[in-house]
């Protein structure tokens, strides 16, 4: 199972949603989960070091040749259970994505790719591969503007809600002809899990309850 993360307009939060995500079902499946970084702030929010690997760049550069292990080595322990692919430096070549994407999808465990904001290329293709596209989205006009419009149809939607908004979730749902499988509060709990880089260690009780809906 391949599940692809990703927001049409930056700041919904889609790394920590994927992240999350990743962990929850880490600890629900019993041969643990992955996660591809494909937008290259998992480490950071995971407490971690900086990745030295070529990561999944490299792997896409190095072309057809590669040996066919090559992607597993790439892969570091991020938590209990939980493999990070690295993103890894430079662009992410869109010739082999195709192949990424079947790799991802194969893989026994469940693979959560978080694709970042306004995906394209190489991210394009692995979330419109996926066996779910979840799209990270605020209840916000100019989000919900720019998702309407853009590449990918999501399969459901994880609502980041906040205070003050007028638009609902079934407003979200009607725009976007998908479900919200999930409503995560703006929560200054998360907020001070990443800034300490604790997401990991100390998932916060609220963003886990949220997600294993999304699991």
């Amino acid at each position: 199972m391949l599940v692809a993360c990703w927001s049409a307009k930056g700041g919904a939060g889609t790394t920590v949603v994927a992240t999350s995500l990743a962990l929850v079902l880490a600890r629900r499946h019993g041969a643990g989960a992955v996660l591809a970084d494909l937008a290259g702030d998992a480490p950071a929010a995971l407490g971690l070091a900086e990745p030295s690997s070529p990561g999944l760049a490299g792997w896409l550069a190095a072309g057809p040749e590669v040996p066919a292990d090559a992607l597993a080595r790439l892969e570091e322990d991020a938590a209990p259970g939980l493999a990070l692919l690295p993103r890894g430096a430079g662009p992410l070549a869109a010739e082999r994505s195709d192949v990424l994407a079947a790799l991802l999808m194969a893989d026994a465990r469940p693979v959560v790719a978080d694709c970042g904001a306004d995906p394209d290329g190489t991210a394009l293709t692995i979330a419109a591969g996926a066996t779910r596209s979840v799209l990270v989205t605020r209840a916000c006009f100019l989000a919900l503007r720019r998702a309407v419009v853009a590449p990918l149809r999501p399969s459901e939607i994880v609502l980041v809600t906040e205070p003050g908004r007028s638009l609902t979730r079934l407003d979200v749902e009607d725009c976007l002809g998908a479900p919200v499988v999930a409503e995560v509060a703006v929560d200054p709990a998360v907020a001070r899990a990443v800034d300490a880089g604790l997401l990991a260690t100390r998932l916060p009780r609220s963003l886990a309850r949220e997600l294993n809906h999304a699991a």
